[in-house]
């Protein structure tokens, strides 16, 4: 028997973060939250890592400092500029846009009873400019920033209470603008938990030695359950679906020696799938219970938990890609990458900050993600950094962007003639925003270009690159297919 599948127009779009896009960090009561204290640190070899590695001494220093250099306070200063990129991205010919809500501007605390008025007149103006230019909406409704204050007083993600503080905030969005949102995600890359902690769940790194694992996977619970109370709250509230995210890198075995494979499957199972297979199977894999008895962790899960988690789980499923990653038991040269060290591959260029450029990754990372959970999949994140340069006459000839982004649309329309059932694909950082990898401006991903640099210099007016006549016409082009 022949099996006919049916393939789904897929819906083509870009997104941006509100901590790295908005700015205006004192604008209408905003609270200070955990991206506003992250330092630029110029490049070399450890300022990537040492930006995502807060210490208590640093937060208070953040906190109190001024007049130092951090680059999230300004963004894209998307916030003085939100109706001219609407009107940018409505002239590009998106399908939907994915955007956060900054919980810190609803709540300047975290902790109190009622929404700040001045946020929720800031953002029914973001969703009144988004109906106008006629979007479908993918809400992250927390990417990495939360109130600082919840880390000072409670100790991040670490306390259950914050689980309540999260919910009284969702109840809020989906209160005011359930009625505008298609598809919700209550944390964006919640691996990130694991491999970079306080972006992840907000937990401060010890002054001296690495972080308690216990308390990572303690934080990453609490998310879960979240997460799943989110969706059970949202489900009675509004008609959008709910999806998990991950961060995928794609890991490869370095040779077929048995070791690298079986070094590649465990990798994979910690860094990438064990997150989703708690939220889009409603249980703890078998798998992590090894490793927690093998690396001394202990947390805790209630019998409620569990049963919220089984009966909470996604709609859909979808992830961050840009770069694969190399798994092998014997120490190989190393790759910074965008968001993990990995081992370098041979077979794959790899641009100014170390990233293993792999469109075939991507139908790989597809093939698999759809295989394990067998729910409609959505591409999250993708895109291109790199230190662009605006001529005199405002333009930008980004052909490498164009080229990265061509590869990379064949391999997803590839894997959609696979099987998967992939419903969109956001571009990262559509408009140039501030990178939370390394926390600078100069790793530029839009299709609009951003006058700004590392150090807050510029006009920060919006100009087209060559890659978004390209995008536009590309998006033009499918439609009439």
């Amino acid at each position: 028997m022949d099996l006919q599948f049916q393939k789904r127009k897929i819906l083509w779009g870009g997104a941006t973060a509100a901590s790295q896009y908005e700015g205006g960090w004192q604008e209408g009561g905003k609270g200070i939250d955990t991206q506003d204290v992250r330092p630029y640190i110029p490049r070399t070899s450890n300022a990537t890592t040492a930006t995502r590695l807060l210490t208590q001494a640093m937060i208070e220093k953040g906190e109190r400092d001024t007049k130092g250099r951090y680059p999230f306070r300004d963004g894209s200063k998307g916030y003085y500029h939100l109706a001219e990129d609407i009107q940018l991205l409505k002239e590009l010919g998106m399908d939907i846009y994915r955007l956060s809500i900054s919980w810190a501007r609803l709540f300047p605390n975290g902790d109190e009873l009622e929404p700040n008025p001045a946020g929720i007149a800031y953002y029914d103006r973001v969703f009144d400019e988004i109906r106008k230019a006629g979007f479908k909406v993918f809400l992250t409704m927390n990417h990495y920033a939360i109130p600082l204050n919840l880390v000072k007083k409670y100790g991040g993600w670490t306390n259950r209470k914050l689980i309540d503080f999260y919910l009284r905030f969702a109840k809020v969005v989906f209160e005011h603008w359930g009625d505008c949102i298609d598809y919700y995600l209550p944390f964006n890359e919640i691996n990130a938990g694991y491999f970079s902690p306080f972006n992840g769940v907000a937990l401060l790194k010890p002054e001296d030695g690495g972080y308690d694992q216990s308390l990572v996977f303690q934080s990453l619970h609490h998310q879960f359950v979240a997460s799943a109370k989110t969706i059970e709250l949202g489900h009675s509230m509004v008609q959008g679906k709910f999806g998990a995210m991950v961060a995928c890198f794609c890991y490869y075995p370095y040779s077929c020696k048995p070791e690298d494979n079986l070094k590649q499957t465990l990798d994979e199972n910690t860094n990438t799938w064990f997150c989703m297979d708690v939220l889009s199977r409603g249980y703890y894999p078998s798998y992590m219970q090894s490793f927690f008895d093998a690396n001394g962790i202990e947390f805790e899960i209630t019998d409620e938990d569990r049963e919220l988690l089984k009966h909470n789980t996604c709609d859909f499923v979808s992830f961050s890609y840009y770069q694969s990653s190399v798994a092998s038991c014997e120490e190989k040269e190393k790759t910074a990458g965008n968001l993990v060290v990995s081992t370098k591959n041979p077979y794959l260029q790899a641009n100014e900050w170390g990233w293993q450029i792999d469109p075939v990754g991507l139908r790989v990372t597809l093939n698999r993600i759809y295989d394990r959970y067998q729910k409609p999949v959505i591409i999250s994140e993708n895109g291109f950094g790199y230190a662009d340069v605006m001529e005199e006459d405002h333009q930008v000839h980004d052909q490498y962007r164009i080229d990265y982004l061509n590869r990379h649309f064949q391999e997803i329309l590839n894997a959609q003639n696979d099987g998967v059932d992939v419903v969109a694909y956001m571009m990262w950082g559509i408009v140039d925003i501030v990178s939370a990898g390394s926390c600078e401006m100069g790793k530029r991903y839009g299709v609009i270009y951003v006058d700004a640099d590392n150090y807050g210099n510029g006009s920060y007016d919006r100009y087209k690159k060559d890659s978004f006549y390209w995008y536009q016409q590309f998006m033009k082009e499918y439609r009439e297919e």
